[in-house]
């Protein structure tokens, strides 16, 4: 899909917006944006399976790791991976994860499309791709990609292409001439 068809796919989708907690909330995706910054805070997209539609979590700090559910939680200590993304670029975050910034390798993997990240000492290995790259074809870049560590958080960067930046204004501006609606207005229809 290449970025003008993407652009134009979101387009032209039926979407509506709903103002909540300081956010604008994108009901086509289903994303939230931080109504000071436009920064994007949230974005799931629903997958139809054949008995119920299921949620997949692309964008969110607020879940780490996507547990859902109080009955069963992971341990606090764990490293947690999230993505939250700033107006220049992707960027995860791997809380409590505690080893010198020495230990720790970040690299791109182009002909699989994902990155890696890896320690020396075998204590931590994940693989995460870049959904926003791959529906628009766009190459992965290891210039693009950076890393630091600071307070127990890895912080992986990967700088946005000029693509990408340009989608984002055109759906942003998009996204700002919907008019949005505070939760108590919004007219709720039972099946």
């Amino acid at each position: 899909m290449s970025v003008q068809h993407w652009t134009d796919t979101l387009r032209k989708a039926k979407k509506t917006a709903l103002i909540s907690d300081g956010k604008r909330k994108v009901h086509y995706l289903f994303e939230e944006c931080d109504l000071k910054t436009d920064e994007l805070v949230l974005r799931k997209w629903q997958h139809k399976t054949r008995q119920w539609r299921q949620w997949t979590l692309e964008v969110d700090e607020t879940n780490p790791n996507g547990v859902t559910s109080d009955l069963i939680k992971e341990s606090s200590s764990n490293p947690s991976f999230m993505r939250k993304d700033t107006k220049s670029s992707f960027q995860w975050r791997i809380r409590n994860i505690s080893y010198p910034v020495e230990v720790y390798s970040v690299s791109a993997e182009p002909v699989e499309r994902c990155c890696v990240i890896r320690t020396s000492n075998k204590k931590y290995y994940k693989k995460f791709s870049i959904p926003d790259l791959d529906r628009c074809q766009l190459p992965l870049e290891s210039a693009a990609l950076s890393f630091t560590h600071a307070n127990n958080t890895l912080i992986i960067s990967y700088k946005k292409p000029k693509e990408i930046l340009t989608l984002e204004q055109e759906l942003l501006g998009e996204l700002k001439k919907l008019k949005g609606t505070s939760e108590g207005d919004i007219d709720c229809k039972t099946q």
